[in-house]
């Protein structure tokens, strides 16, 4: 008996355990606007097909849109209970409550956790520095849990500044986290927010672009002077503690925690508005060494007198980027999301902004400019009105496209899954729904020789908040004496503590069975996840889909085999609890590693290969069912 959608899909989504804070009243919200706007989309693409005179695409199959559904929208495969329930559904609406299902749970902001993650370059730490970002990469988190619309995330990031532990300030990471560089972080905001690539100026005029070094310094006056709060009054300490035999005591560790992990972590000042060219500066508009004021190279002029002391310049980049330069900020934020959704974006790359007059398609970019600003920039409900859309619901595509331009929508283009799609996948057929586990929680436990130290008593956002309250260098001392005779008043600075508390943190290693975006940042060069190509971090969508033989290795012999082929405790193998025939058992295997029914020619490969080898014969056939194209893809 077919099941109806409605009250299933309800029933999933209470069990999903979403976890979500209310969401400021959106659009996205009305069923009718949802449809409206994506029927808009789709006019503007069969438009483009009459003119073309190409035939628009079918809608593809429920399997293939299940599948590419869950990929898309939250990163991993549909589990078996999930599969076979939208299979076995027979009601028009049951796309559209699937998407509503999707978008709701835990695992879209995860799998946009990942997205960012690549996006932001967000590390756990960084070479030489012995602090750690938990508390940013815990921000980002949170921020995307709460659906944060995108211009408040942005706003939030590029005006930052205060305290790096606590909860409202721990935004500054994002400066925090290329401390010593900031012409370079500088480039990589232009290049993330507004698709505009500047890291040529830093040192000379771009000769395959508009923007000279001069505008590239006047752009940097805005965020000039990064230094940590109030780490002058520790100076005289640290050189003292880090130069002598102090250096292998515990005096050290001890004073790294407040030099790094607390004024290291800090952001001070909000922007000077004012910065000196280098004494290398080669052109004729400026001297070496000058001052000049802060100004923006397009859009609505802003600008900051060098004469001026107010501060504030990061405020103003911020308000700039977010809401004067036109339609750029927001086309580069629809473009992005029309990329993750339809897998390529309406022009390319997705970080060199095109101004909508010159695409090939004009009208559909306009549209979703519209769209986005509509929206208020909620980028899940504008992922939402995509997944709605007979466009992301054409049949895929093997074949490249058939026109020069190179964008015709001909049917989604296959693609390899990205390493995070691809580790939650496995996941999920070997643990279930990851989605149900405990997400990682920021770990602010203060840690001497990799050990937590004052646990019930003290944790990093109070040291933080008591460290960067200090307003002299005698005060800073006597705090550090004191936190030393602490963490040495505990036995060999082990811990122990409110084991209450040290219960409440979720802290995953490299291997443990749990999304992507809950390990390590990034994985470990050994691990699936690096050599299915994911980001080392280091430069914007560092990431890539590459094949390469170390990934065939690893799949032969690595986690396919052990957490799934010839592990019987796989949460796969749960699948075939019930059936009563080797028929019954192999569809259910496909269904819940491909999400469809296997065709009547592999029914019968499958059946001889059972007939053959007996039980094994179904480890074999989840064998060779994770390691093809068609699971290592999505479609």
């Amino acid at each position: 008996m077919k099941t109806p959608a409605a009250g299933l899909f309800a029933c999933l989504i209470l069990s999903s355990a979403c976890g979500f804070a209310a969401d400021k009243p959106s659009p996205a919200d009305d069923p009718a606007f949802i449809a409206k706007a994506a029927r808009s989309i789709d006019g503007h693409v069969a438009s483009w097909y009459r003119k073309q005179k190409l035939a628009v695409p079918e809608v593809t199959d429920d399997a293939t849109f299940l599948r590419r559904t869950f990929l898309v929208a939250i990163g991993r495969i549909p589990t078996t209970e999930e599969a076979r329930f939208f299979l076995e559904i027979d009601d028009p609406t049951k796309r559209v409550q699937l998407i509503d299902y999707l978008i709701q749970s835990p695992g879209y902001s995860s799998h946009m956790t990942n997205w960012a993650f690549d996006l932001l370059r967000v590390t756990d730490g960084k070479p030489g520095f012995n602090g750690n970002f938990e508390a940013y990469r815990g921000w980002i988190r949170s921020a995307l849990e709460n659906n944060m619309h995108w211009d408040d995330f942005t706003n939030a990031l590029i005006a930052s500044k205060g305290d790096g532990w606590a909860p409202e300030s721990a935004a500054v990471g994002y400066y925090t986290r290329d401390r010593g560089m900031p012409l370079d972080n500088l480039a990589n905001t232009m290049r993330v927010f507004l698709g505009s690539r500047m890291e040529c100026a830093q040192c000379h005029d771009d000769p395959f672009g508009e923007t000279e070094r001069h505008d590239f310094y006047e752009l940097a006056a805005f965020t000039e002077g990064q230094d940590a709060m109030r780490r002058n009054y520790m100076r005289s300490l640290w050189d003292e503690i880090n130069d002598g035999e102090r250096r292998q005591s515990i005096d050290y560790s001890v004073a790294q925690i407040m030099w790094d992990r607390v004024y290291g972590l800090s952001l001070g000042g909000s922007g000077a508005g004012k910065i000196r060219l280098p004494d290398d500066y080669q052109y004729r508009d400026g001297q070496p060494g000058e001052m000049i004021g802060a100004k923006t190279p397009f859009g609505k002029s802003v600008r900051i007198s060098e004469r001026s002391d107010k501060g504030g310049g990061r405020e103003e980049l911020a308000e700039w980027i977010t809401t004067k330069t036109g339609e750029q900020f927001a086309s580069v934020a629809a473009n992005r999301m029309w990329k993750r959704v339809m897998g390529r974006g309406v022009y390319e790359p997705v970080d060199e902004y095109k101004p909508t007059k010159e695409l090939h398609h004009p009208e559909l970019m306009a549209t979703l400019i519209k769209l986005m600003v509509d929206l208020d920039y909620d980028l899940r409900a504008f992922q939402k009105v995509l997944l709605n859309t007979k466009t992301f619901q054409f049949v895929p595509n093997p074949e490249p496209a058939k026109v020069a331009t190179g964008d015709d929508f001909h049917g989604r283009q296959l693609a390899r899954l990205s390493s995070e799609q691809l580790w939650d996948s496995l996941i999920t057929l070997a643990s279930g729904d990851p989605d149900k586990k405990p997400r990682r929680t920021v770990d602010d436990r203060i840690y001497v020789g990799n050990k937590p130290v004052l646990v019930g008593k003290k944790n990093m956002v109070q040291l933080s908040k008591e460290v960067l309250a200090l307003k002299s260098e005698e005060e800073v001392r006597s705090y550090f004496d004191k936190l030393l005779a602490d963490v040495r008043g505990e036995s060999g600075a082990s811990g122990g503590g409110d084991s209450m508390m040290m219960n409440q943190v979720h802290r995953y290693g490299s291997n443990s069975p749990v999304r992507a975006s809950e390990l390590p940042s990034p994985a470990p060069r050994d691990h699936l996840l690096y050599l299915f190509g994911q980001s080392d971090r280091i430069v914007v969508d560092g990431s890539s889909r590459e094949p390469n033989v170390g990934q065939v290795l690893s799949l032969m012999n690595g986690y396919v085999q052990k957490q799934l082929v010839n592990n019987s405790g796989a949460h796969l193998y749960k699948s075939l609890e019930g059936a009563s025939s080797d028929e019954e058992k192999i569809r259910r295997l496909y269904v819940t590693i491909l999400s469809r029914p296997p065709s009547s020619e592999e029914m019968g490969w499958m059946l001889d290969e059972v007939k053959a080898s007996g039980e094994e014969g179904y480890r074999n056939i989840v064998s060779a069912l994770v390691m093809s194209s068609e699971f290592l893809f999505v479609q």
